[in-house]
């Protein structure tokens, strides 16, 4: 089945989805998050009378667009005049990402930094046009998906440009071609998660990729900046399912990955994966894909400590047991989590949950049945379904709860690295110690909590929470918290994101992990295939005239 006219013309597309929601400009989600039932008991021992909450604002005050009239009538006649726009509604929308220091600076006074304009072009051609109109006139292009980036991805930077432009990629949702015979399934880049399972799922098929970000992210976006996924263990990282990409270059488009495997010289497509719109806008992905598993099975155990469940989480993984979804808390993130559902006395040591998926109940229990042992010859304790039924019915909510509780002084924030096994221990303790040191020089004690997400032969990651007080500065607090971790990171050996993407606030580190000459390698592929640096200027890669204005 396939829905391509011919070689060059924009494919017609097999199916497009319903309108998508968008998550709030000044939060994460639709409507505000309810706090869980535990959620007073730390508070109390967090706000001792110092907390500082910072209200939200009914409209933002946006920076004036700095667009010319002939330059909209020039972008006009590339993308439907009803799908570019100055309007300050939908220029809210794109403001940026979703940190906290993102929604930190939309609740405060000062105006919010906006484009200068919105463009939705509809397909590869006109993104690829209009691209073409942004290096004549001298304009930045941010490309933008579902705008859920947490480093500083997607913010509206005009760099050495006099305007900037969000390219919003939402008109581009739709199934462009579907393989069942070699169950390969194409995408325009704008589809997001939910959009993608929805079109699968009537041919009894399934992507099968679910970050916490699901609910909003999108596909491109997934692809540009290396996207993990709660089920990676099962389903592998975004970057493993990825067949093909096609990209429109100020340079010229590209149409990489023709076969499941080649020879032939490097794989141009792993440039443009983790690129996040550098390089380049991934308009189209196509992606593997496999049958909606039939059966479904859960587990949870508690470990005596983290070392040991770590050690059996090792063991697993290099045996080659694959559940699909595989996961451990620490000693504080158990105890805490367990607060906050109200169960104060029912979990002790570290949970580990997991969940498991086959054709066949038989073959789900058995990969469950095969990690049991291994677990038990750890010292854990089987705790039943509920602990994982209870996780997947709640894995997208939490980023909710940050704008709940800064409504009442509560900083909550994550960060994210990976190591080897070997080196886990050790870089586990040099970021938990570096940032409860850093927050309580700034008069808040931290609470750090801490899980295992995903498992590899050769090591694991590590996903940090960080719960304190927020001070009279917020955003000075957390900024400083936030190098003190990365310092930490790169200092004991982890990567300074694993699934987070560089973005802008990982950029000064990237350095330090690939080397100058892995700078000056990417910064030649930028100068062909960007040579006038319209793309995001300053994420990934530092960009001229990045203080001449944003």
């Amino acid at each position: 089945m396939t829905a391509t006219a011919h070689p060059g013309s924009p494919p017609r597309p097999l199916a497009v989805p319903p309108p998508r929601p968008r998550s709030a400009w000044d939060a994460w989600g639709t409507e505000p998050a309810r706090l869980p039932a535990g959620a007073k008991a730390i508070m109390a021992t967090l706000l001792p009378g110092k907390a500082h909450p910072v209200a939200r604002r009914d409209r933002p005050v946006l920076t004036r667009s700095r667009l010319r009239d002939a330059d909209l009538a020039a972008l006009a006649d590339v993308v439907d005049g009803d799908h570019v726009t100055r309007d300050d509604t939908v220029r809210t929308w794109h403001l940026g990402g979703k940190s906290t220091p993102d929604l930190l600076r939309r609740r405060l006074d000062e105006p919010q930094t906006a484009p200068d304009a919105v463009a939705s072009p509809a397909d590869h051609v006109e993104v690829a046009a209009l691209l073409a109109a942004c290096t004549r006139l001298g304009l930045a292009v941010v490309p933008f998906g579902g705008g859920t980036s947490v480093v500083g991805g997607v913010d509206p930077v005009a760099g050495a440009h006099r305007a900037v432009i969000a390219l919003d990629l939402v008109r581009t949702a739709a199934l462009l071609d579907l393989d069942e015979t070699s169950l390969l399934a194409t995408f325009g880049a704008g589809t997001t998660g939910p959009q993608a399972e929805e079109l699968l799922r009537p041919h009894g098929l399934t992507l099968g990729h679910f970050p916490q970000s699901f609910e909003f992210a999108s596909l491109g976006g997934y692809a540009a900046t290396r996207s993990s996924g709660q089920a990676s263990r099962g389903y592998g990282r975004f970057d493993d399912l990825v067949h093909g990409l096609r990209v429109a270059t100020p340079g010229g488009d590209l149409h990489l990955g023709r076969a499941p495997a080649s020879a032939a010289g490097p794989d141009l497509r792993q440039l443009f994966l983790g690129s996040e719109g550098a390089l380049g806008v991934l308009t189209e992905v196509t992606v593997r894909i496999r049958p909606i598993p039939a059966a479904t099975e859960y587990g949870a155990w508690s470990f005596p400590d983290f070392a040991s469940g770590a050690a059996a989480f090792r063991e697993a993984t290099q045996r080659g047991i694959r559940p699909t979804v595989l996961r451990l808390s620490d000693e504080t993130e158990t105890r805490v989590n367990a607060v906050m559902g109200g169960h104060i006395t029912r979990l002790r040591g570290c949970l580990a949950i997991a969940t498991f998926e086959g054709a066949t109940a038989g073959e789900a229990q058995a990969v469950r049945a095969a990690l049991d042992g291994i677990f038990a010859a750890h010292g854990a304790t089987s705790r039943g379904e509920d602990p994982a039924r209870s996780w997947e019915r709640g894995r997208f909510a939490s980023p909710a709860l940050r704008d709940t509780l800064m409504d009442s002084g509560i900083l909550a924030e994550t960060l994210e690295t990976a190591t080897t096994w070997a080196g886990l221990p050790a870089l586990k303790s040099a970021v938990t110690t570096a940032l409860v040191d850093a927050l309580t020089r700034t008069g808040t004690k931290p609470i750090v909590l801490c899980h295992i997400s995903h498992v590899y032969p050769a090591g694991a990651s590590l996903y940090f929470t960080v719960v304190a007080a927020l001070t009279a500065d917020p955003l000075a607090q957390w900024e400083g918290a936030k190098d003190a971790a990365s310092r930490a990171i790169m200092d004991a050996g982890g990567t300074i994101t694993h699934h987070h993407a560089v973005g802008r606030d990982h950029r000064d580190h990237l350095e330090a992990e690939i080397g100058p000459l892995g700078v000056e390698i990417l910064r030649a592929v930028k100068a062909v295939v960007d040579p006038a640096g319209i793309m995001n200027p300053g994420a990934l890669l530092p960009a001229d005239g990045l203080d001449s204005g944003t």
